[in-house]
């Protein structure tokens, strides 16, 4: 019998996801790994997961998704969301869906185990230095998008901006805070 804690780990980047998988094993956990949320979807559902990794943009749904689901599933369990496109926008929205920690990518084995044990408080995440207009920008364009479940052209309209000048901005990396 293994007594080893589960962890459910879900990245479409197949060499991160790899890399990830065999250090968290080294620390610990035994771990279930996949490349969406549809597949991770049935796999929580049979054995719901005492801790999770999931990223934030995946082909297909949202990490946002399995990160509701597996709180509604089991409460207890530990969700930190790793995303390469952090916002504000999008990190109190994990909180409050139930992740335990947001992290930027590239985050190491090492800060994901610290992340477990974050107790999850949207206001604590941040620290109290204004942010950049650019920040301000990506971040609000982040909000616009995901009220609008991830429609460029829906978004589009609503900023007033062309379709493709908001593609490209949503390509860059966010400003600095």
């Amino acid at each position: 019998m293994n007594d080893l804690p589960t962890l459910l780990l879900v990245d479409d980047d197949d060499t991160f996801r790899g890399v990830l998988k065999r250090a968290l094993a080294k620390r610990g956990y035994t771990v279930e790994s996949t490349d969406s949320v549809e597949n991770a979807l049935p796999l929580a559902e049979v054995n719901p997961p005492e801790y999770a990794v999931i990223d934030l943009k995946m082909h297909g749904a949202s990490g946002l998704v399995l990160v509701q689901r597996l709180h509604e599933l089991d409460p207890n369990t530990r969700i930190v969301m790793l995303t390469g496109y952090a916002s504000i926008a999008t990190a109190v929205e994990a909180i409050k869906l139930g992740a335990t920690q947001y992290l930027s990518k590239p985050a190491n084995a090492d800060e994901i185990v610290a992340a477990f044990g974050h107790q999850a408080n949207p206001d604590s995440a941040f620290d109290a230095q204004p942010a950049t207009v650019e920040r301000l920008e990506w971040e609000h364009i982040n909000r616009v998008l995901q009220e609008q479940n991830g429609n460029i052209s829906a978004t589009a309209r609503l900023l007033n901006m062309h379709r493709r000048t908001l593609q490209r901005k949503l390509n860059k990396n966010p400003a600095k805070k």
